[in-house]
């Protein structure tokens, strides 16, 4: 994996544009990890998923711990990785334990061995050798070490265990890590204390690590508090490494459909310029009786739909980065969803 910043933006030149080169692809960052369930998109099939845009689409969040119930770790490893059991060879897996959704981090139930997560077959404790065992026998392309977050109003005695594990385990996962930390993420952890975090991300930036997970967000934590996490953590770490930033939710402007919009007799596209699969094979009308009927092929239709445009706005998010355009594409964008939140209230 190689990974170089193409270009910088905003003030602090905080925003900024590179390039990762990772098992064969040239992906552009800013770009979106999309979230898995077993290793595909949720409603989205295998053969749809290729049509979503084209690298951007790449970049897959594998969840190791929905893999503890099955299939076992020894079938997952004969078959030659999750890359050969999903048939997804030119995509890239990263691994990170726990999801926003499914399997949760519960700070209560972790301890000193391991941390617990909640998941749809009850609560797991997770040791650093059963997620190596796991990732060894999974293969992705990049993996985060696990970690031990706290939501952000924990104690701050809890708050420096939880930095204390998170950098124990990370060491012990390298030294059980067949490459040496080669291919790891390391994860920064803090809470809501912004000296807990930059001490966090000073000590694993300290650790052979290919790039960063900033984890922990998104466990009460406002939006302020947010940035002012993110910044603090980012300016301890360097610059020339990849950084995942995890469980952000939506951007302020969701692109969604309205369900109110989808009438009986409309034969037009969602949007009539979008170049969607979608939009470019079904209507409105269609996707009105899909919804009606309760047919799962709605799910599967929006879900494309959504996950292009939010594609497309990575992509917009690059392009204003690299024109110098940043910031007031930013401003922009926060006066229109205001306006569009005060239009809707009214």
């Amino acid at each position: 994996m190689r990974f170089a910043v193409t270009k910088v933006c905003g003030g602090g030149a905080k925003a900024r544009a590179g390039m990762l080169q990772i098992a064969g692809s040239n992906i552009e960052t800013p770009a979106l990890l999309l979230s898995t369930r077993k290793g595909l998109p949720a409603f989205v099939s295998r053969d749809l998923l290729a049509s979503l845009p084209l690298p951007d689409s790449l970049l897959l969040h594998v969840c190791p711990t929905h893999f503890m119930e099955g299939p076992p770790s020894k079938t997952i490893s004969n078959i030659g990785g999750l890359h050969h059991m999903l048939g997804l060879p030119d995509h890239i897996l990263i691994a990170a334990a726990g999801d926003s959704i499914e399997s949760l981090p519960t700070s209560e139930a972790s301890n000193k061995f391991g941390a617990s997560f909640e998941t749809p077959a009850g609560r797991r404790l997770v040791k650093p050798s059963d997620y190596m065992e796991l990732i060894s026998c999974m293969k992705p392309n990049l993996w985060a070490s696990l970690a031990d977050e706290v939501p952000a109003w924990v104690t701050e005695k809890r708050n420096k265990v939880s930095v204390e594990r998170t950098l124990r385990w990370l060491d012990a996962c390298i030294a059980l890590d067949e490459d040496s930390g080669a291919n790891t993420l390391g994860v920064v952890v803090g809470g809501s204390s912004i000296e807990l975090r930059k001490l966090c991300a000073t000590e694993v930036s300290k650790r052979n690590v290919s790039g960063f997970w900033i984890g922990g967000l998104g466990f009460g934590d406002s939006p302020e508090e947010r940035c002012s996490i993110l910044d603090a953590a980012v300016g301890c770490l360097p610059p020339e490494k990849p950084r995942v930033v995890s469980r952000l939710g939506l951007p302020g402007l969701v692109f969604q459909v309205s369900v109110m919009s989808l009438v009986q007799k409309d034969t037009s596209r969602i949007v009539d310029s979008c170049s969607c699969f979608t939009c470019q094979n079904h209507t409105r009308a269609y996707l009105n009786h899909l919804l009606n009927v309760h047919e799962m092929l709605a799910q599967i239709l929006l879900e494309i739909h959504n996950t292009h445009h939010y594609l497309c706005f990575f992509r917009l998010i690059r392009d204003t980065i690299k024109t110098g355009q940043f910031d007031r594409f930013r401003q922009q964008f926060v006066q229109d969803r205001r306006a569009y939140l005060a239009a809707a209230v009214i």
